[in-house]
């Protein structure tokens, strides 16, 4: 059975890491689009995989052309800011206590980080374009550490659902 003391405190830790990781990817997109070059150094590397062992078993998984690396970067930019978007309006919500909607819409955002660093860049940029074999350009553990950070914080945000007593 939950008290009101630590529903209000449920309530407070979905609102304020709801909060933190929206500030986190708003920050991340921000920098993306104001110091475009950086990450699109980062994205052009693993793509054309390029410091990786260099193994012909795997090299024809590269992708070499401008064009397709710069579209592959603009839609981590463009999922990034919305990803933001959505976890500040679900921050908005929690501080207004419409706990349902804002459950419902940081769900959405976490989980969208979740595919974005999980699927994206663990799964896709790891493992198809072997990443982990990059000294210069393996983003797994920062990838890793958001993917973690946002579970951490899915998690807290479903503890604030109803509960039914048994």
């Amino acid at each position: 059975m939950t008290t009101p003391t630590s529903r209000t405190a449920t309530h407070l830790a979905a609102t304020l890491l709801t909060a933190t990781v929206a500030l986190y990817i708003a920050l991340v997109a921000f920098g993306n689009i104001t110091d475009f070059g950086t990450n699109q150094q980062f994205v052009q590397h693993v793509l054309a995989m390029d410091t990786t062992f260099k193994d012909d078993d795997l090299m024809w998984r590269a992708v070499t052309g401008k064009g397709l690396q710069d579209a592959a970067y603009v839609v981590i930019i463009v999922w990034e800011t919305v990803a933001a978007l959505v976890l500040v309006y679900g921050t908005w919500l929690w501080v207004r206590r419409d706990d349902g909607r804002a459950r419902r819409v940081s769900t959405y955002g976490l989980l969208m980080l979740m595919v974005l660093f999980g699927a994206g860049f663990i799964a896709v940029g790891g493992e198809w374009f072997a990443m982990w074999q990059s000294k210069d350009w393996n983003g797994l553990e920062a990838a890793t550490r958001v993917f973690l950070l946002s579970g951490v914080v899915l998690l807290v945000v479903q503890l604030t659902g109803e509960r039914s007593a048994t």
